[in-house]
């Protein structure tokens, strides 16, 4: 049978999930409505669907639910509680980008809507599909370095991917969450998966060291259209240049103010770009992370260690920053991909180094958008991994940004409920 489905928020990460329903997974099911605050954005969607769709404003919800089988939810994090638990009460099933929300008081709300809905949530994490992590997955379940005692995980965002979380809606934590929440998210989540344990105890440092008025950098154009420095200075970002940019933000501006190239050293900035968490397991296994983001180029390094060795996973996603980036981003994607590289490394006692190789596939994260797909429109399968999430993995992962963002505000620990679900403290 054909599903139903409707989509709410209709910025760029929306795209990926129309264009699937319109290629490869057509078959699976139809477009029946859109649902933005902005009816310059819902256009473009419904150019690009190429029929007549109906579009809805936020106030109009209701009557989009009406048309559909299933939700998808692309909007600012900090309001996909309100069109989840709608969706859910209404008995449809939800599809949510990440993070599932921002707070504590919205995952317990959700959590409670899930529970009494007929409707099912997924939780997107399309991190978990990738070729790499999976293999990594693989290596833990299967024993490979017996039982992990710790694991020391760094993410590296660079001055195009890290800096664009500064000039856009993110910047403001009320809408984020902060980067522990919105970007780190995935992270944590790969951890929960990895390590298939409870996070139980958190505690986190951050701060504010580069981006917003962090230091001195003198007179700077509050956005990037008509600046002087267009085209010259890697930090302004020319919208103009990037079609799909300019038809989704630029264009549709006039309709409610929102600014898709603000100056990242403007003021204002309520999130923080250098941060550093500890976690501590329910199999007493120890996390340590850092998120930095303004590095000069973009990748991570994860390590565990074991009773039995140790697995190193090693990823660059882009060498170096070049400083065309923010002027032409497709040049700069083409350089991402051309400089990319993995590597995946065994260590077990008494033996040799082992290289563990990685099988990569065609798409986005090594193949792995196309295999979250598969499981968000044809259902999953008997995947022996895990991988598809639902609502409690959304929650586990929001909760541990959420407890260190707390913990680094009061110089406290938080511990979590045992099954990670909830924060112990109020």
């Amino acid at each position: 049978m054909s599903t139903k489905y409707a989509f709410v928020g209709l910025g760029h990460r929306a795209q990926m999930y129309v264009d699937a329903l319109l290629g490869d997974w057509q078959d699976t099911g139809t477009i029946a409505g859109l649902c933005d605050t902005n009816r310059t954005r819902m256009d473009y969607y419904a150019e690009r669907i190429g029929r007549p769709v109906p579009c809805f404003g936020p106030q109009e919800y209701g009557k989009l639910l009406d048309l559909a089988d299933a939700v998808i939810v692309c909007t600012v994090d900090a309001t996909h509680a309100q069109y989840v638990i709608a969706a859910l009460d209404a008995g449809r099933d939800v599809i949510v980008e990440k993070p599932l929300t921002v707070d504590a008081e919205s995952c317990a709300a959700i959590a409670e809507a899930a529970e009494r809905s007929t409707g099912k949530l997924v939780v997107t994490f399309n991190y978990r599909y990738s070729p790499r992590n999976s293999a990594v997955n693989r290596l833990l379940s299967e024993g490979a370095i017996g039982d992990v005692t710790s694991v020391h995980f760094e993410w590296a965002l660079d001055t195009i991917h890290g800096a664009d979380y500064f000039r856009r809606w993110h910047r403001d934590r009320a809408s984020s969450g902060g980067l522990l929440v919105h970007k780190s998210t995935h992270h944590f989540d790969l951890v929960n998966w990895w390590l298939d344990a409870a996070p139980q105890l958190v505690f986190a440092q951050t701060d504010l060291r580069f981006y917003g008025d962090a230091l001195p950098r003198g007179e700077r154009p509050a956005r990037g259209q008509g600046a002087p420095g267009l085209g010259s200075d890697p930090y302004i970002l020319d919208i103009s240049a990037d079609e799909r940019l300019k038809r989704l933000y630029l264009d549709a501006e006039h309709e409610d103010g929102y600014i898709r190239d603000q100056d990242v050293f403007a003021p204002g900035v309520t999130i923080d770009d250098t941060m550093a968490v500890m976690v501590r397991y329910a199999n007493r296994a120890i996390l340590t992370y850092s998120l930095t983001a303004h590095a000069p180029f973009e990748g991570y390094r994860v390590a565990f260690n074991g009773t039995r060795g140790r697995i190193e996973l090693e990823v660059c996603e882009r060498a170096w920053t070049p400083p065309h980036a923010a002027v032409d981003p497709s040049a700069a994607s083409k350089e991402h991909a051309a400089g990319a590289w993995d590597r995946l490394t065994l260590h077990r006692h008494w033996e040799q180094p082992e290289q563990v190789p990685i099988e990569q596939g065609a798409g986005g994260h090594g193949g792995g958008d196309r295999l979250l797909l598969d499981d968000v429109f044809r259902g999953p399968g008997d995947d022996p991994l895990g991988r598809p999430a639902g609502y409690r993995d959304g929650i586990r992962s929001v909760l541990v940004g959420v407890a260190a963002t707390r913990a680094a505000a009061t110089g406290l620990p938080v511990p979590l409920t045992p099954d990670g679900t909830a924060l112990l403290t109020p």
